[in-house]
């Protein structure tokens, strides 16, 4: 297997400043205990494609709900691959906890971005029949796998990104 890509922290003031954006009930010291504990992805066996997110910290998402999680993780990763990212596959199971963008993208040139190349996750919970997700801190909740990728022979792409979310968009 080839060895292509690095999971690190984003700074810690990259991740105060989104837990403070996104999660105000949150103390500045809760976040910085947070951070330190942040756990970097990794696969559980050496047969897994998927490098395992866990939940920086605990929450509730009842049927409907959504979250806008940030992992305070970036990764860096050779040009040509890219990072696609998926619920875990027992969640979306068993409560239809599904990924808002279907499937993430993290592309190599992420890394450098103003933000750290900090990967957000953003899931709801679509369940039909009620259920409540309840997610521990340090739970796995999403999985990332590296793929290698082509482009066109005519392609001449010479754009710079600085952001997510849609920042490679033309306007």
């Amino acid at each position: 297997m080839k060895r292509i890509a690095q999971f690190l922290k984003v700074s810690p003031h990259i991740f105060e400043e989104a837990m403070g954006e996104g999660f105000p009930q949150y103390t500045a010291e809760e976040i910085q205990e947070m951070y330190q504990q942040l756990r970097l992805p990794r696969r559980a066996t050496r047969g897994s494609a998927g490098y395992d997110f866990c939940a920086p910290f605990s929450f509730t998402l009842a049927p409907g709900e959504t979250i806008k999680i940030p992992t305070g993780i970036r990764v860096r990763m050779e040009e040509g691959w890219v990072l696609k990212l998926y619920p875990r596959s027992g969640l979306g199971f068993k409560y239809r906890l599904q990924m808002d963008n279907t499937v993430g993208i993290i592309d190599s040139d992420y890394f450098d971005s103003d933000n750290e190349g900090h990967i957000f996750i953003k899931m709801t919970n679509d369940s039909r029949q009620g259920k409540t997700v309840e997610l521990a801190w340090g739970t796995g909740f999403a999985q990332g796998i590296f793929l290698e990728y082509g482009i066109t022979v005519d392609d001449e792409a010479e754009g710079e990104r600085n952001g997510g979310f849609g920042s490679t968009t033309e306007k």
